[in-house]
């Protein structure tokens, strides 16, 4: 061939490939939007029971068009505390059902309504002005460069001459011998590797068969390497993360690797049922040959074939699996605080699941804040130096502050990119609520250092004015605790008793000072002593005032 023909393939294939990766985006995207709250329930409803987080992972990654993203998801939860092992297991083996439905979606025989499907979608969501109709039409559009970009793809392989070359250079993998079977699986792990993506090789594979370059077998081949392939999305998400979060890619990884290797043995077995079931199936598809491409649908059965039957085999195995991963990945010496570590930038394109482990870790901030008070509490009160709770305190000081950071970083890219209103508000209600809380940590930090400025320059609290501190300590720890019970339970009408409450605290505290100016002019009072304990009271009312916006944010308030 010469070098303008290769070069008119080439530019083709990367065009055509990239139309489709787009509208897999695409689509994906505007489903997440129009179906956003469902999955957000969807998440919250996973629990340990395995055929329910099964179900939960098929749905999800039905949706999302990406076993990749769900289970970059699912590590991230993970790692956040938002889920189990037992529970990121099953929504994993459910994922792998899950994106089998890429094939079925390109089995349908609409390529040649991929422009008009694109054009039609393309109006609507630039002009239309309500949300939902611009987020379907957007998944239309997808759809429309799915089917385009599958057609381009196609049409670089349909010249006699580019067709006679593909069809000789694919030989060597051909999958009828098991040498073949192993070349056709390795290679489609080592392109899903490099891509990053099941729909990507899926995609190309279902062309190239469909031009009847690749066979039937070899097709099918190519499918079970990817379902190895795909798994280096997770594991790259996995660095860095706590130990639950590694053992949750472990176990997509074992999952996936286990079940093509039992299965390549008895490859021409399985390819043959798949055969004789479609033979089955043919009245139905013949009645409907207008609507399906029988090799893709063949070839999608594959992939359906493959994950159920793994997926019944290992379900009732989740626990052996668990155990041996634990066994894998031992848990570390030093005991790991359920914190957010990072957030891995591929949530990104899951801004609907993704605003789910934000929530989760401006949770962890609020029940960080309890305990730190709690412990402030424990330390001004008791008549022993607590050496231990200070450092836990200051620490958790420190952590609060990166993890409020991080949240802003995480959720200020997130709202630059195409993300539904209601994701949106939530996102910025986060943002500001994660400040509120790192405020609150800094006040409760600042009572303690002026506690320990008193203790080292030997300047004890009176019985009076640490009786005076502690009832005031009570009164805001009360405060804090009404208040993240009532962003719990999302109680909107939070805001008319913060503000009463909220009241009482600022006249104690003014209360106490104004009784510990009067010691001071009674001179019974060192100066430096009554400057900090001023500011320790000062302090008190600072944290009732970030607790009284953290109230504001739950009702609605701008």
């Amino acid at each position: 061939m010469d070098w303008h023909t290769i070069q008119d393939i080439l530019f083709k294939v990367i065009g055509g490939l990239g139309i489709f990766l787009l509208g897999m985006k695409f689509m994906s995207e505007g489903m997440q939007a129009v179906a956003g709250s469902r999955l957000r329930k969807m998440i919250s409803a996973v629990t340990d029971h395995r055929i329910m987080a099964c179900c939960i992972g098929t749905l999800i990654t039905g949706i999302v068009q990406s076993s990749s993203v769900t289970t970059v998801m699912v590590v991230g939860f993970v790692n956040s505390g938002f889920m189990t092992l037992m529970q990121a297991i099953g929504v994993i083996l459910g994922a792998n059902i899950g994106t089998t439905v890429t094939a079925w979606i390109i089995a349908l025989k609409i390529s040649k309504y991929g422009l008009p499907i694109l054009g039609i979608a393309v109006f609507f969501f630039l002009f239309s002005k309500k949300e939902r109709i611009r987020y379907t039409a957007m998944a239309l559009l997808g759809v429309g460069m799915v089917f385009f970009g599958l057609q381009t793809m196609g049409g670089a392989f349909k010249t006699p001459e580019v067709k006679a070359y593909l069809t000789q250079l694919f030989s060597v993998m051909d999958a009828t011998t098991m040498a073949g079977v192993l070349k056709c699986a390795f290679f489609g792990c080592i392109a899903t590797m490099i891509v990053q993506s099941s729909s990507a090789t899926i995609g190309v594979t279902i062309v190239l068969a469909q031009g009847e370059i690749i066979g039937f077998d070899t097709a099918a081949a190519l499918v079970l390497g990817l379902n190895i392939g795909t798994t280096i999305t997770a594991w790259f998400a996995s660095l860095g993360t706590s130990t639950n979060a590694k053992r949750a890619a472990y176990a997509h990884i074992i999952f996936n690797v286990i079940g093509t290797l039992w299965l390549i043995p008895v490859f021409f077995i399985y390819t043959k049922g798949i055969e004789t079931i479609f033979v089955y199936l043919e009245d139905f598809f013949a009645k409907t040959q207008e609507g399906w491409d029988s090799i893709t649908a063949k070839i999608a059965l594959v992939h359906t074939g493959f994950n159920l039957i793994n997926t019944v085999i290992f379900l009732p195995l989740m626990g052996p699996l668990a155990r041996l991963v634990e066994k894998m990945i031992p848990e570390k010496k030093a005991n790991e605080i359920s914190r957010l570590t990072y957030f891995d930038m591929r949530m990104l394109d899951t801004p609907s699941l993704a605003i789910v482990q934000s929530r989760k870790q401006v949770k962890f901030m609020a029940d960080s804040v309890e305990k730190m008070i709690g412990w402030l509490g424990q330390i001004i009160s008791s008549d022993e130096q607590l050496d231990e709770l200070e450092r836990k305190l200051f620490h958790y000081e420190g952590i609060l502050d990166n993890v409020q950071k991080e949240i802003v970083v995480f959720l200020g890219e997130m709202i630059t990119g195409q993300v539904p209103h209601d994701v949106m508000e939530e996102a910025r209600r986060e943002m500001r609520m994660a400040d509120e809380y790192e405020s609150l940590s800094d006040y409760i930090a600042n009572v303690l250092k002026g506690f320990i400025k008193l203790r080292n320059n030997q300047l004890p609290l009176s019985d009076e004015a640490k009786l005076e501190l502690t009832s005031l300590h009570s009164l805001t720890s009360e405060y804090i605790q009404r208040i993240n019970k009532a962003e719990q339970i999302d109680d909107t009408g939070i805001l008319s008793q913060a503000e009463t409450d909220g009241n009482l605290i600022t006249r104690q505290m003014k209360d106490f000072r104004s009784q510990h100016l009067i010691r001071l002019s009674e001179e019974r009072v060192p100066a430096l002593k009554s400057l900090v304990y001023t500011d320790m009271l000062n302090n008190y009312r600072r944290m009732k005032d970030h607790a009284l916006n953290i109230a504001e944010v739950i009702a609605g308030e701008k």
